[in-house]
């Protein structure tokens, strides 16, 4: 049985099934994307709820883990070596699992990159625009009367929305007829920004209709249904 005990984390989450990848973290956007992927690819896991209301992300056992205090975080005790590796960031989790299960990453190496890119494009533009989209929209909307900020993360993110449709005509997913890590990066955003932002009229969604039609696909996914309701809300 794998000890995970010098791992501070344990101590606020103690693991009842030591020997499975733990996982930190709550249903939020890119928290989703990590149990998504657990699901998808069938390894036994299991989930601790990060509550934010009660500031366990800025606890010292999450900061062990995570010093940027963010979900989701994992601790897989039989990483790499079959050592524990700890991990966090939710592209670098999506990457390592693919990798380590060899499943929602293509084998063939341009194909690989590729689908790479397309996650990259996630966490470095569609994340943020429509994070921030999120604040300025359902959020601060009240407050601010200069509405410049808010219109221009809908220009980026009504762009960022544009090059994806345009990508996905023709296409199943967004790599073709494989659905990859890139889908499970992206779609969890999508479905937030038109649901819990209540954006899709702010960004003129329904201009969309080939992101549209994969979203529709991805969310009737049995993984996907499990898994956005993972970790459990307390």
């Amino acid at each position: 049985m794998p000890d995970l005990s010098a791992y501070p984390i344990t101590r606020k989450w103690p693991a009842q099934h030591p020997d499975r990848l733990q996982l930190y973290s709550l249903p939020t956007p890119n928290g989703v994307k990590a149990s998504i992927m657990l699901e998808e690819i069938g390894l036994p896991y299991e989930p601790h709820l990060v509550r934010f209301d009660t500031d366990d992300q800025l606890s010292p056992e999450f900061l062990s883990l995570n010093p940027n205090n963010k979900i989701p975080a994992i601790l897989d005790p039989d990483g790499p070596g079959g050592k524990p590796l700890a991990l966090f960031e939710s592209g670098a989790i999506l990457l390592y699992l693919a990798e380590k299960t060899g499943k929602l990453l293509p084998a063939d190496p341009a194909a690989r990159y590729q689908t790479i890119q397309w996650v990259m494009f996630q966490m470095g533009g569609v994340g943020p625009m429509f994070g921030q989209l999120g604040f300025f929209h359902k959020f601060a909307g009240r407050e601010y009367e200069d509405k410049r900020p808010r219109d221009r993360y809908v220009a980026e993110s009504r762009r960022l929305l544009g090059v994806l449709d345009k990508h996905l005509a023709g296409r199943d997913w967004i790599m073709g007829d494989q659905y990859t890590i890139a889908d499970v990066a992206t779609f969890p955003w999508i479905r937030n920004l038109i649901g819990f932002y209540e954006a899709r009229e702010l960004v003129g969604f329904d201009d969309f209709p080939q992101v549209q039609r994969v979203l529709d696909a991805f969310v009737a996914r049995p993984a996907v249904i499990r898994g956005l309701e993972i970790p459990k809300r307390g």
